[in-house]
């Protein structure tokens, strides 16, 4: 096997290494951890003449002397349980005390404090602060935190990742208090349409307004569900969600919010039986229970736990199904407990195959299949029922372009927040990118038109042939979302052409006058 060298710069000297393009990934991080003298903590970053980022693997692309690469070593990798600040050699304590002095000192000889100590102040607050919210990543660089034993622990807003008992007990005082309030016809209205503002509603407003969906659909009464139970368990649905960008309890509702719309635009009642409007609400509640962030592709080329647990197949889903029957299994969230054992193990069966279809590995097998049965779709026959149950929660599922514009395009920021992270993390891995997923080749108006054209339409336009009734309010919204983002896309092309062509200009411009001095 060949070799290759690569060339690069550490700490202003040029250095080269030579490896096979065979070798372990592992031996080829170590040559340069050598030539960077780091140590076995240290992270190190390899950056190209334009300052992208390189993967240090043995598929690193060639160079020359004249191309060299940058290496940098940018954080440590802080193992252990000890507390990151003490082990970067900082007591924040005692500089808060000795600041604290300081200031009370300043304050008393001088009556103000100087603009000086109040910065001085600010900055200490602000280091604390990143010392406190960098469970798996730092300022510095990230590093892995596999101290859990599963995949990296997700980073999106510092408040939520410091979200603690005492946060949720005063989220769970409050939707205790808000549910002693009734709900007025006109939100109960609203709630039902597909047209939903989330940004509006708080998770303890949202908690209630997810009780009222059982209660608006006689739950409590057929399925004998006692409200302390279903309080309990919706407390508990919402913190085994975590605070990530896209896959949070926010999502959750807004999939049910959409599973109890679309329950009410087609009369499912009328066309299922209770159990199976039971199944389809509890699952869409639950079926992203415990997502950490990155999705079945990072699980599995990470070999996470979760990938080697459930062997490659649908590991985050069976994770959300896992959670799902765990928190059911605690008697005071039990809101199963009296339905018979034929009717849980419905109930059961139901969630699973519900939830598991959620997999997008699976969507064009499950969509196929449905429109195969379009012509002889019998409700009564179990099969197509199912298949029936499992479309409607996919489409709940995929559903934020139903909704009006302000709603819809924040969410699609927080996917590609999600999808930015997770792809960052890779490339520093050394595993496989998706193109969408990167933040260097992907667009919000270029993932959208992809993601309309051949995934939402197809599904919604299946499930229009046998429910027509969707046509107004959930296809022709997702059309006119694809003509926006197209639009949009096509807006960026010209704006780009037009820089090009100016940019042009400048240089034949800068060459035109070059050349007249010359001659003059």
């Amino acid at each position: 096997m060949a070799t290759k060298v690569i060339y690069f710069t550490v700490d202003g000297c040029n250095e080269q290494a030579e490896f096979r393009s065979d070798d372990p990934p592992d031996d080829v991080k170590e040559t340069f951890r050598s030539a960077a003298e780091a140590g076995p903590n240290d992270i190190l970053k390899l950056y190209n003449a334009k300052g992208n980022l390189i993967n240090i693997s043995p598929r690193i692309p060639d160079n020359t002397p004249d191309t060299r690469y940058t290496l940098d070593v940018v954080a440590a990798q802080c193992p252990g349980d000890v507390p990151l600040a003490e082990q970067l050699g900082f007591d924040i304590g005692a500089i808060e005390k000795r600041l604290q002095a300081l200031e009370k000192r300043v304050f008393i000889e001088n009556g103000d404090l100087p603009s000086s100590v109040l910065s001085i102040h600010t900055k200490v607050e602000e280091f604390k602060n990143k010392l406190q919210g960098v469970e798996h990543l730092s300022w510095l660089g990230l590093f892995k935190d596999i101290s859990s034993g599963t995949s990296l622990q997700p980073f999106w807003d510092k408040k939520s990742l410091q979200r603690d008992t005492d946060h949720d007990k005063h989220i769970y005082d409050k939707y205790i208090r808000m549910s002693q309030v009734q709900i007025t016809d006109e939100v109960r209205q609203y709630l039902r349409k597909p047209t939903f503002d989330n940004w509006q509603w708080d998770e303890p407003e949202m908690l209630v307004l997810l009780q009222q969906m059982y209660i608006d659909l006689g739950f409590l009464t057929k399925f004998n569900i006692e409200l302390p139970i279903l309080q309990n368990w919706l407390f508990e649905i919402y913190r085994n969600y975590n605070p990530v960008p896209f896959h949070n309890f926010k999502h959750c509702f807004m999939v049910t919010q959409m599973m109890y719309g679309l329950t009410w635009l087609v009369d499912l009642p009328s066309m299922v039986d209770d159990i199976d409007v039971l199944i389809l609400l509890t699952s869409a509640i639950c079926h992203d229970l415990g997502h950490p962030g990155y999705n079945n592709a990072y699980q599995i080329n990470a070999k996470t736990e979760l990938a080697l647990r459930y062997n490659d197949i649908s590991p985050l889903e069976n994770h959300h199904c896992s959670i799902a029957f765990e928190i059911l299994e605690k008697p005071n969230c039990n809101i199963l407990a009296n339905l018979t054992k034929d009717q849980y193990r419905r109930v059961r069966e139901g969630m699973i195959k519900c939830i598991l279809a959620t997999d997008m590995a699976k969507h064009n097998e499950i969509v196929n299949n449905f429109k195969a049965l379009l012509d002889v779709f019998d409700v009564n026959n179990k099969e197509h029922k199912y298949l029936l149950l499992m479309i409607l929660l996919k489409t709940a599922d995929i559903s934020n372009e139903v909704r009006p514009l302000e709603v819809a395009e924040p969410w699609i920021e927080c996917l590609l927040e999600e999808f930015f992270i997770q792809s960052d993390i890779e490339k520093l891995e050394g595993l496989p990118v998706a193109p969408f997923m990167d933040r260097e080749k992907v667009t919000k108006s270029s993932s959208q038109i992809g993601f309309i054209k051949y995934v939402l339409l197809p599904l919604f336009e299946a499930l229009g042939q046998l429910l027509p009734v969707i046509e107004k309010d959930i296809i022709g919204p997702v059309r006119n979302a694809l003509d926006y983002y197209t639009q949009m896309q096509k807006a960026m092309e010209e704006e780009k052409e037009r820089n090009a062509s100016n940019e042009k200009s400048k240089q034949n411009g800068l060459t035109n006058k070059v050349k007249g001095d010359i001659k003059v």
